[in-house]
């Protein structure tokens, strides 16, 4: 039988039988990194120095030379140098000529300069074929091995033929090129290494915006309404009690906007008839975080549940304990168990660690390399149906915490209600937004919107008709 293995398929392009030269100016970090990268990978490396004799650090094997000297070792010369020393180059310009030229240069902030560092190298250099690339992977990867994050390299560039050569060897280094088109995309290029975290911003911010409001409003409400109306300095609440009332309050709003957002988006395909238009811009970001937002809520919910398991060995409650335990032996007293109470707490408790245990599940299926594992079918199920669950949940761990509380006037110190009746509001109006959206005469339109159709206006299916006053 004829005998069929997964090593027939090649995943990278070959290595070339006899070895390539390629030419690097710059004996910097990156470009050591990067050459031996590349002679690891069969690659002859030459490298350009403006001065080739005090180069000692170069990869055992590589040549050097200086800059035009080393020009005419190879067709592909990699620029790993900054945009500042470019002015040499125009010295060069005719033993460039014809030659692909790789930009791997960065800046050290956003529009730095009127144009990307590829398109004044193209212009420096009209002859040569200019590509972008590389300048998203760091000399740190290069040398422990490519993972995960930085295993994609951006490329772009004006001549297709010169950029399959740049991608060969992208391939050939075991990462994935990305190519982005012509080089008006190296702007986009060129910023990504500059942004921080630019998909977590908004859910960093709004996390913070809402923990900083929810201890001012928790430390209002309970360390200064305590001292100001009786007198009690309970400012140590500050520590341990107020972030463990806000942590729960913050993971659980954070989780209700993330699926807020899909509801929004769902409301607005019915309303239009159709997914072939763009959501406003404020909902496609915000789509576009919703993976950012979960991560922070779970961050928060393990803090509140670092925070509940060291309450047993907290000064205040270790008092509380024993005091209660001398009153009723002073007294003599006994208070009997209160079944129905008892239920309360263990159902509070229980609804909590299933809560967190699926917010987990949810955290870690949005990793890379488990997403990668699971089919579309399968994320779907995880994030969307056990998200639900997962909301539903917590929703009851925060209603059963408050039980009938919330009738109490005492429960409003200066009017204000406790924090977990905040934290109710918005998980609240998207389970029973979601209820409606489940009902067959919502439902079914919707699927099949997302399916491609499309509820077409009237004027295209009736026709025109003629006002009174024609003819």
């Amino acid at each position: 039988m004829e005998k069929h293995s997964t090593t027939a398929i090649p995943l990278t392009s070959a290595l070339p039988n006899k070895k390539q030269t390629v030419c690097i100016f710059g004996t910097g970090d990156f470009g050591r990194s990067l050459g031996h990268k590349m002679m690891q990978c069969g690659y002859t490396i030459v490298y350009g120095s403006r001065n080739p004799e005090n180069s000692k650090l170069i990869p055992q094997g590589a040549t050097v030379l200086s800059h035009a000297e080393a020009a005419e070792t190879s067709d592909i010369i990699i620029l790993a140098i900054h945009r500042l020393y470019y002015d040499f180059l125009g010295k060069l310009k005719e033993t460039l000529g014809g030659k692909v030229l790789v930009d791997v240069s960065n800046n050290l902030k956003i529009n730095q300069y009127p144009e990307t560092n590829a398109e004044y190298l193209a212009q420096l250099l009209p002859e040569s074929k200019v590509v972008k690339a590389f300048n998203t992977v760091s000399a740190w990867a290069l040398q422990s091995g490519a993972l995960d994050a930085s295993r994609q390299v951006f490329v772009c560039g004006n001549d297709s033929k010169s950029k399959e050569k740049v991608m060969d060897i992208v391939r050939s280094l075991g990462l994935t090129p990305l190519d982005k088109g012509s080089l008006l995309a190296a702007k986009e290029i060129e910023d990504y290494p500059l942004q921080l975290f630019p998909m977590w911003k908004y859910p960093i911010y709004l996390s913070l915006g809402l923990a900083a409001f929810l201890f001012i409003y928790c430390l209002i409400r309970d360390v200064v309404y305590s001292y100001v109306t009786r007198n009690k300095d309970v400012s140590f609440f500050i520590a341990i009690s107020i972030p463990n009332r806000v942590c729960p309050v913050v993971a659980l709003i954070l989780l209700a906007v993330v699926y807020l957002a899909g509801i929004f988006a769902a409301i607005l395909q019915l309303y239009r008839g159709t997914k072939y238009r763009r959501f406003p811009d404020w909902l496609d970001k915000w789509m576009l975080c919703r993976k950012q937002l979960g991560l922070v809520a779970l961050a928060f919910a393990f803090l509140h549940v670092l925070y509940t398991l060291v309450i047993p060995i907290r000064h205040y409650v270790r008092w509380k304990l024993s005091s209660n335990l001398i009153q009723q032996v002073s007294k003599n007293e006994t208070h009997p168990l209160n079944t129905e109470r008892a239920w309360i707490s263990d159902s509070y408790v229980a609804l909590g660690i299933l809560g967190f245990f699926l917010f987990v599940l949810l955290g870690i299926t949005s990793l890379p390399s488990v997403a990668n594992s699971v089919n579309w079918r399968e994320f779907r199920f995880v994030q969307s149906y056990l998200g639900y669950l997962t909301l539903v949940l917590c929703t009851a761990h925060a209603l059963l915490y408050g039980g009938r509380r919330f009738l109490y006037t005492g429960s409003y110190p200066w009017g204000l209600p406790s924090a977990y009746i905040l934290s109710l509001i918005i998980p609240c109006i998207v389970l029973v937004m979601k209820f409606f959206l489940i009902f067959p005469c919502i439902d079914r339109p919707l699927t099949a919107i997302r399916q491609g159709w499309e509820r077409k206006p009237k004027h295209l299916y009736e026709p025109h008709k003629l006002s009174g006053s024609s003819v």
